[in-house]
C-alpha cells in the first residue's frame, strides 16, 4: 500500500500543477521595437520588408478580451518587425475569432502588418 502511494503521489501533484497552475505568458521584449504607424503618421518614404502575422489563443469569450490582449497584438507585431529589421510597422489589423473546445469558448487572436523601412 505504501509503495504504491509513493508512486501515485508524485503523478498526482504533477497533474493538480497542470490544471491549477494556469499558463504563464512570455513578456515581449519591445523596448527598443519599432513603431506601428497610422497612414497619417508615416511622413517619409520607404519600402517594404515583409508581412507579419502574429496569433494566440486563449480561453474565453469575446467579451473577456482586455484591452492588454490587444497590446499584446501590437507588441507581438512589433517584436516580430525588430527581429526582421524593420523600421516600422504599418496597415495593422487584430481580428478575433471565436471557437469552442468542448465545453468552453477559445478567442483566437490574429494581428498582421506589414514590416517597412525608410529609405
Amino acid at each position: 500500500m505504501g509503495g504504491c502511494l509513493q508512486r501515485v503521489l508524485p503523478v498526482f501533484l504533477l497533474l493538480c500543477a497542470v490544471v491549477f497552475g494556469g499558463c504563464a505568458t512570455a513578456r515581449l521584449n519591445v523596448v527598443n521595437a519599432p513603431p506601428v504607424l497610422t497612414q497619417d503618421e508615416l511622413l517619409r518614404p520607404y519600402y517594404k520588408v515583409g508581412n507579419i502575422q502574429v496569433r494566440r489563443s486563449r480561453y474565453g469569450s469575446h467579451a473577456d478580451l482586455t484591452p492588454a490582449d490587444y497590446s499584446w497584438a501590437y507588441d507581438a507585431l512589433r517584436a516580430e518587425a525588430q527581429k526582421i529589421g524593420a523600421d516600422a510597422v504599418i496597415l495593422p489589423e487584430v481580428t478575433v475569432e471565436m471557437d469552442t473546445y468542448i465545453f468552453y469558448p477559445v478567442s483566437e487572436m490574429k494581428a498582421k502588418g506589414v514590416a517597412v523601412k525608410f529609405r
